[in-house]
């Protein structure tokens, strides 16, 4: 944004925190119902959350940073280009592939198949495009979803810098050219630009074109240092992944081996005391093996390497050993299956997963928003470029808009309870708040609840969870409220959706509550998160109220104690000013879970969206290939002949990586184009 328009909104920030301050404190103060504690409480605490989520958008769009043209693209860099898949349709991926094969800047193009799909892969190497999936070290071995399939590709590519695209976004020509120059400061980790959906007609039903955070809210991030990597979209440099791979491997590796070291001595000081009973002359093997475990934690402390630890603790167990005199069979095996025992817990290499290493975070379903964070406190910076350059697919029903939402906001939830930002070393205080904005933003289910339940009670109960004259109250509330509103628009402005945007992080409740939860049961009780791919075809037929049952469920008992409340009114069982005061906040609560209504009666953009990537001749001659069609036959014929090598960009000597090659030789890489 302009200065001007943002010496205006830092204005408005700072009237609406104030009015919001003043608003906060009169409630505290003396107008929470005490006698109804149980609602009243809930209530404050609602309000008091929903200014603090105020002061973080207000100080988020204090820094919102318009940033010059990039450099122009600098020559010479090697680019890998990464189109990630699971089990989308085969022509979807290939339509994605093909268009960021013909990009401009000189790159090589691979798909990414975790679907291993032999299809798939005959039809990337007919069109001139890498082909990796996973190799034999995988089974039976965690995947990790995305954050594994990209892990894998990784470890097979070399390129300094890594483009990412989900299987439906498709770049334009010049994505690469218009953020390379970019990573001219090699202080640079990534530079994100806007995820944009051509199937979302105007109206936005499902609310998914986010445009208010792919743009103020990004921008804002971007001022402060905290630009989101989100997934898709992006180029990222290598170095700074491996370095961030390597920092977490040694980090976490130096956790486990003290703890593990620990653990070892622990067990060994238990079998001490038990062969001085039971078999002393074993005693002398085990009390070397302890001396062995003692000096090595001495050796941790000073900062060793830690592979070296392992091998001398391994050599001096085989010393003790060594010289046994002659032991029953039965306290030998004991003592090697001790010894065994504590050199598996110290032994650092994880044995139990594919890669030693793992560039993307690996512990949550949002391995995007850790990734950034982690890249972030380790001093790289990033870039958010706020030019719509790939075209994507959104979902078309409401059941999986709902999906993609769950795990958006679970994932999140995963990292605020496991890799806190307000206690990640490395981060400045602008970079806490900013990811801690994001997280916090899905517990407004809870507060949602409340604004919910609150009137419901006052009509039809007549329980009322403050006491205060209503014009009292409209005085210090109304302020706060319109110098919200007026932040919000001003920040926005451009953007469409605003209010849809609002509506949306208040219909969802279920949602934010759901994921919540179970981010916190993912990371307190160990229970699994599923990653689940968001469907790029339409999955339903007709209306999905089922979808969103509670919200229908809320709207009704809202309607129905409106009624209810009426009616005690007239009767002189409750008061008028308190009952036209609630009902205009049912209002409020209805206008807002309208989007929910709307959204279930939506079934696709129908003909009010045109492709702006219609299907190329290559890509129908690769989907010719994918269906298998025979060459005899009359049309496959005429496809096969479109893939001459002579016709097409690309060099078509070696196109994809053997599974069984977890280190392919150069001759295995696509030449650029």
């Amino acid at each position: 944004m302009g200065s001007s328009r943002l010496a205006a909104v830092r204005l408005l920030a700072v009237v609406a925190v104030a009015f919001g301050l003043v608003y906060i404190g009169w409630r505290w103060s003396g107008t929470v119902a005490w006698d109804a504690w149980w609602i009243a409480v809930p209530l404050v605490l609602a309000e008091t959350y929903s200014l603090g989520e105020t002061v973080l958008y207000a100080l988020t769009m204090w820094n919102a940073r318009r940033r010059a043209p990039a450099p122009p693209a600098p020559e010479g860099l090697s680019v890998d280009v990464f189109v990630t898949t699971y089990n989308e349709p085969v022509d979807l991926v290939l339509r994605t592939a093909i268009a960021a094969r013909d990009m401009t800047y000189p790159h090589t193009t691979w798909i990414l198949d975790d679907g291993n799909r032999s299809e798939l892969e005959v039809a990337a190497s007919r069109v001139g495009i890498g082909y990796i999936t996973r190799g034999p070290e995988w089974e039976g071995r965690p995947r990790f979803a995305k954050a594994g399939n990209v892990n894998n590709a990784l470890f097979r590519t070399s390129g300094d810098l890594v483009a990412i695209l989900d299987a439906d976004q498709v770049p334009e020509p010049r994505f690469i050219d218009r953020v390379l120059g970019y990573f001219d400061d090699e202080e640079v980790a990534f530079v994100q630009t806007p995820q944009h959906f051509w199937n979302v007609p105007p109206s936005d039903p499902l609310g998914t074109q986010a445009e208010l955070f792919y743009g103020p809210i990004q921008q804002g991030k971007d001022g402060w240092g905290a630009a989101f990597f989100c997934g898709s979209n992006a180029v990222l440099r290598r170095e700074a992944l491996m370095a961030l791979g390597l920092t977490r491997f040694s980090r976490d590796a130096r956790g486990s081996m003290r703890a593990a070291l620990r653990a070892g001595r622990s067990r060994l000081q238990d079998l001490l005391s038990q062969l001085a009973v039971r078999e002393p002359t074993a005693m002398p093997v085990a009390e070397q093996a302890l001396a062995a475990v003692r000096r090595a934690e001495g050796q941790f402390r000073r900062g060793d390497v830690l592979t070296e630890i392992t091998s001398e603790l391994r050599s001096a167990f085989t010393a003790a050993l060594a010289p046994t005199p002659a032991l029953p069979e039965d306290v030998a095996g004991e003592l090697l299956g001790e010894l065994d025992g504590v050199l598996e817990l110290v032994d650092v290499a994880r044995t139990d997963q594919a890669l030693t290493i793992n560039p993307l975070d690996t512990t949550t379903i949002t391995e995007d928003m850790a990734t950034a964070m982690h890249l972030h406190a380790m001093g790289w910076t990033s870039v958010y470029h706020h030019e719509v350059l790939v075209r994507g697919l959104a979902p078309e029903d409401v059941g999986t808009a709902l999906s993609q939402r769950l795990r958006w906001a679970t994932g999140s939830m995963q990292v605020f309870f496991r890799d806190n930002p307000l206690m990640v070393r490395g981060l400045t205080l602008a970079q806490r708040l900013m990811y801690l904005g994001t997280m916090t933003s899905y517990l407004s289910g809870f507060a949602a609840l409340v604004y919910l339940s609150a009137p419901v009670l006052f009509l039809t109960a007549g329980i009322f969870p403050l006491h205060a004259d209503p014009t009292l109250f409209f005085l210090h509330f109304i302020p706060f409220f319109v110098a919200c509103q007026l932040l919000f628009q001003l920040s926005g402005r451009g953007s469409r959706g605003l209010w849809r945007g609002q509506q949306m992080s208040f219909a969802l409740f279920p949602t934010w509550i759901a994921a919540t939860l179970s981010g916190a049961s993912a990371v307190f009780l160990g229970r699994h998160v599923a990653f689940s791919v968001t469907s790029k075809t339409k999955q339903a037929t007709g209306t999905g109220y089922r979808h969103v049952l509670p919200q229908v469920v809320a709207a009704v008992v809202l309607i129905v104690a409106s009624a209810v409340g009426v009616a005690r009114m007239l009767v002189g069982e409750a008061s008028a000013p308190a009952t036209y005061l609630t009902l205009g906040w049912v209002a409020v609560d209805l206008a807002l879970l309208s989007a929910a209504l709307r959204a279930a009666r939506y079934t696709g953009p129908g003909d009010s969206v045109v492709d702006p990537t219609p299907p190329s001749v290559a890509l129908l001659a690769a989907q010719a290939v994918s269906d298998g069609l025979d060459s005899n036959d009359s049309n496959g014929a005429e496809l096969s002949s479109l893939l001459d090598p002579t016709d097409l960009p690309l060099d078509l000597t070696v196109r994809h990586v053997p599974r069984s090659s977890p280190w392919p030789p150069s001759s295995a890489h696509p030449t650029s184009p």
